[in-house]
């Protein structure tokens, strides 16, 4: 008996003890969620914080992008003033055409207009130099008013007050009036009137003649083999085409080669003898001076 209230006692020392670990335990687990439960907190507390940081720097950001808009507007309307010349004076350009700028360091075309050249001639140099520079409408107008000189110039500045509105407008204005000046389309015929001058080296007179095949601008090769037999002096080329007759001007370029080469150095040896013979005249000279000079010397010697 006495063993059995023993064991009892035990018992409920055992499940004494259970029971206060189960407690530990439980208050363990609710500190640790008490302590979860503030982390969370302070996390979503810097989580809003960090959120209005983000929203005022956004706000502050659209502020200074929207303030350097503004600066940049007003900068470049400035500057458009500033390109923009006032008209002094009539200007035949259309305000579209005066508020197109031209960058300062802008290197325009060198050609000039002075009332007395063919305009196509001026018109296609223009072009040409507009090619490798590029432009706008408006650029290509202003720079082929700074080509004007003279009374072209005032031509110009006589047109009506904002009339031009168009570089096509300009170049059709500008052939109208001097279309007096263009020279007379060649004749094909012409090209029998190029002859050989006297004293014309052969490459002297080929290249002469091709400018006026150019300037002519015929595809009949019998013709043009026939203009250059008949211009060139009676000179071993000349009877080197009679001996076997060319069919193109290229087959009469491609043969003359030789012959230039061979008639430069004929040239070079006629000057090189030249030279030596006018040394040698200035040579003999000096010696007959000197000469003279001692013989007078030897006269006014007392004897």
């Amino acid at each position: 008996m006495g063993n059995t209230s023993q064991s009892s006692t035990a018992h409920v020392g055992s499940e004494s003890l259970t029971l206060q670990k189960v407690m530990e335990m439980m208050q363990g687990l609710q500190k640790a969620m008490a302590a979860s439960k503030a982390e969370q907190e302070c996390i979503q507390l810097d989580f809003a914080s960090s959120q209005a940081r983000n929203e005022e720097l956004h706000c502050t950001n659209e502020e200074l992008r929207r303030r350097l808009r503004t600066q940049a507007g007003s900068r470049k309307t400035k500057e458009q003033e500033c390109a923009t010349p006032p008209r002094e004076f009539p200007m035949p350009f259309s305000q579209e055409i005066m508020d197109v700028a031209i960058r300062a360091m802008f290197v325009g075309p060198k050609a000039t207009f002075t009332r007395i050249d063919d305009p196509e001639a001026d018109l296609t140099a223009f072009h040409t130099q507009m090619m490798l520079i590029g432009g706008s409408d408006a650029v290509k107008c202003k720079l082929f008013m700074s080509t004007l000189v003279g009374t072209v110039m005032e031509w110009f500045i006589s047109l009506l007050d904002g009339n031009v509105t168009s570089f096509v407008q300009l170049l059709k204005l500008f052939k109208e009036q001097y279309i007096a000046n263009r020279a007379p389309p060649p004749n094909s015929y012409d090209r029998f009137d190029v002859r050989q001058y006297q004293g014309e080296t052969l490459k002297e007179f080929v290249n002469r003649f091709g400018a006026q095949v150019v300037r002519v601008n015929t595809t009949d090769e019998s013709m043009i083999v026939h203009a250059f037999r008949k211009g060139i002096c009676p000179r071993p080329f000349r009877e080197s085409l009679i001996r076997s007759r060319p069919k193109t001007f290229v087959e009469i370029r491609r043969r003359a080669v030789a012959h230039i080469a061979a008639e430069g150095e004929v040239n070079e040896k006629r000057a090189s003898v030249v030279r030596t013979t006018h040394e040698g005249e200035r040579g003999c000279d000096g010696k007959e001076r000197s000469r003279r000079k001692a013989a007078l010397r030897a006269k006014e010697a007392p004897g």
